[in-house]
């Protein structure tokens, strides 16, 4: 949910929240400095964004999720925490540098036994998790390469059930998502993401704006209906 320069306001107004309702711990904050020690790019979800989606698979009851797109395994952690005792949660990341911190980042928050996480392309992995019968998973947190969006999103209702929430990130890219920019690939991406969303009858769907210490950007939020 990150995107474009933030606001001081914006910032302030995300720590307020942080520290009031929505704290972090000695693991995630080593989650994050090991990140950036790694030198893996300052991408990962706010701390309150992180809390969202650990209370969206704690709603949904989810027992068996899928991340797309791990980077250093913070939005990981705040997802694996809402598994029951023996859910599974399976993380998809294309750089082999990557993983091997979020291995590092899991294991130390001692969820390795619960989450796995699979490197090489995730147009790779989603079929050989499909083929496997990984699924159906109830929750899919998509956070990668934009544009292939669309893509992830088809693999996500192959691998769903009627129930299954699927949310994406960074889907408002500054505001830009509301023309076309040939130039930006990200942005193609998600207009197309749009565009298949709002005519897949098997998804109902909204996205919302937000803004924060990550800038302005949005998600979007889907429910499988059959």
């Amino acid at each position: 949910m990150t995107n474009s320069q933030p606001d001081p306001r914006w910032t302030e107004v995300d720590d307020y929240f942080t520290e009031t309702i929505a704290p972090g711990d000695e693991v995630l904050t080593a989650a994050l400095a090991d990140s950036a020690a790694a030198g893996l790019p300052e991408i990962a979800v706010a701390p309150n964004q992180g809390k969202l989606l650990h209370l969206l698979a704690l709603t949904q009851g989810a027992g068996n999720i899928l991340e797309i797109g791990t980077l250093g395994g913070y939005s990981t952690i705040w997802l694996a925490r809402a598994l029951p005792a023996d859910g599974r949660l399976i993380t998809l990341e294309y750089d082999p540098a990557h993983a091997a911190v979020a291995r590092a980042n899991i294991a130390r928050a001692g969820l390795d036994k619960l989450v796995e996480v699979r490197t090489g392309a995730a147009l790779d992995s989603l079929p050989e998790l499909d083929a496997e019968g990984a699924g159906p998973f109830d929750l899919v947190f998509i956070d990668a390469d934009k544009v292939n969006n669309p893509r992830y999103v088809e693999w996500a209702l192959k691998l769903s059930r009627p129930g299954t929430v699927i949310v994406v990130d960074n889907v408002v890219r500054g505001g830009r998502i509301t023309t076309p920019h040939p130039e930006d690939p990200a942005i193609t991406g998600t207009r197309e993401l749009f565009d298949l969303v709002a005519r897949e009858p098997r998804l109902e769907a909204t996205a919302v704006q937000t803004v924060g210490t990550k800038g302005y950007d949005g998600l979007l939020l889907a429910r499988v209906t059959s």
